[in-house]
């Protein structure tokens, strides 16, 4: 069996797992989150911990990341997850107005994102963005989406990038 499946995931106080025959779904303070069960694999708790479990050899890798994606899930509910992003470059900023974020990029207009359901974005300063949320993939998502808007050029390293992000340079042609 998978030995990310043998793993127990260990529910904090405040979180409920409900099991249901083709549904997990996670409660906690910061919201619930729900994901489908495929019919071969059991979720049992015992001493507030979640184990999973299957007999179809088929299905064993499928166990350890279901197991994966709902450890992250009680993880969400009780304490979220953020990603911040920073801004590098002469005249980059980013700004909230309501729930949009209005990024000025180098170019000739502002970029205005619309913050989706269950996200929230928050500007420290002009030149940091702060994406929370309970869902671990909708956070990396909206994170990377703003990122796209201009990601980090190889030369001097100018755009949106992710705090602690090392990007490769390149060396400028020389004469």
């Amino acid at each position: 069996m998978s030995r990310v499946a043998k793993k127990p995931i260990p529910l904090p106080k405040g979180v409920e797992l409900n099991i249901q025959s083709d549904n997990v779904s996670v409660k906690g303070t910061k919201g619930t989150l729900s994901i489908a069960k495929p019919a071969g694999i059991q979720v049992v708790i015992e001493d507030g911990n979640a184990q999973l479990s299957t007999n179809d050899p088929l299905l064993m890798p499928l166990t350890g990341t279901l197991r994966a994606i709902i450890s992250n899930m009680v993880h969400g509910v009780s304490e979220g997850f953020e990603r911040k992003l920073e801004l590098v470059g002469v005249g980059y900023r980013a700004t909230m107005q309501g729930k949009d974020l209005n990024l000025s990029l180098g170019f000739s207009h502002p970029v205005l994102f619309k913050t989706p359901e269950g996200i929230t974005i928050v500007t420290p300063t002009q030149t940091e963005i702060v994406v929370t949320g309970s869902d671990k993939q909708r956070v990396g998502e909206v994170a990377a989406k703003i990122r796209s808007f201009r990601p980090p050029e190889p030369y001097k390293g100018k755009g949106v990038k992710y705090a602690g992000e090392n990007i490769i340079r390149k060396e400028a042609k020389k004469a």
